[in-house]
């Protein structure tokens, strides 16, 4: 039988871990904007959409919705006090300007090098357009990436280099999957942590790059039940 990997809800509460406290902050499409709900105890983020909100709470319970206080997914969410609301165009400022401390964007492939390739799979209709994702990938101080190790076929989204149209080139800092976290450095890709259960060869083996291994990489801490 094979082992159980993170599932989508546990990516986005291991990437949650990564954001600063008190930093503005833009979720992408998927995984990364489930992160509201994990936000660590004592930690104060500053959710940003690019619909124009910033200070974003976690997404609104089942019966509290209201559909006027949406993000950029149109789904209903909450905000913290202090939150601000603005037009667009301000909010791309923000994305274009430098102002985000993090992003954090879902992938159909990250290279070694940390090109991203989010908007579209070849072949494929309906696909849409780059939308703001190519702004928001270069304007961020620091981008990371949450996704599946792997497509549904198995092929690596982990790649060594992206064969997709690219979003933006040599921008993504860290990988956090199902399977493991993963530094993009100067001399490669640094294997941090692997998920609870699996082994650094284990993800090697569903990895195309080579992974820098430490003598000891340990496991993602997630919450107590969570596996």
């Amino acid at each position: 039988m094979s082992k159980q990997r993170l599932t989508r809800e546990q990516i986005a509460e291991r990437a949650a871990q990564e954001l600063p406290d008190g930093g503005c902050v833009n979720l992408g499409f998927g995984i990364p904007n489930l992160m509201s709900n994990y936000v660590p105890a004592g930690k104060t983020i500053y959710f940003h959409s690019e619909n124009g909100i910033l200070g974003m709470g976690p997404r609104a319970k089942p019966g509290e919705e209201d559909f006027d206080l949406v993000d950029a997914m149109k789904v209903p969410v909450t905000v913290i006090p202090g939150a601000a609301f603005f037009n667009q165009a301000e909010a791309h400022m923000m994305t274009r300007g430098g102002h985000l401390d993090v992003a954090v964007l879902g992938a159909f492939q990250v290279s070694e090098k940390g090109d991203i390739a989010n908007w579209k799979v070849p072949g494929t209709k309906g696909s849409g357009g780059i939308g703001g994702a190519m702004d928001i990938a270069v304007g961020a101080r620091r981008l990371i990436v949450c996704m599946e190790h792997n497509a549904r076929d198995g092929a690596p989204k982990v790649v060594r280099q992206c064969t997709y149209p690219l979003t933006a080139i040599e921008c993504v800092k860290a990988i956090i999957t199902d399977l493991a976290v993963i530094d993009i450095t100067a001399e490669g890709l640094l294997l941090r942590e692997v998920a609870p259960g699996f082994t650094p060869a284990e993800v090697q083996r569903f990895t195309e790059p080579r992974l820098i291994v430490s003598e000891n990489v340990p496991e993602m801490r997630l919450a107590a039940g969570g596996m």
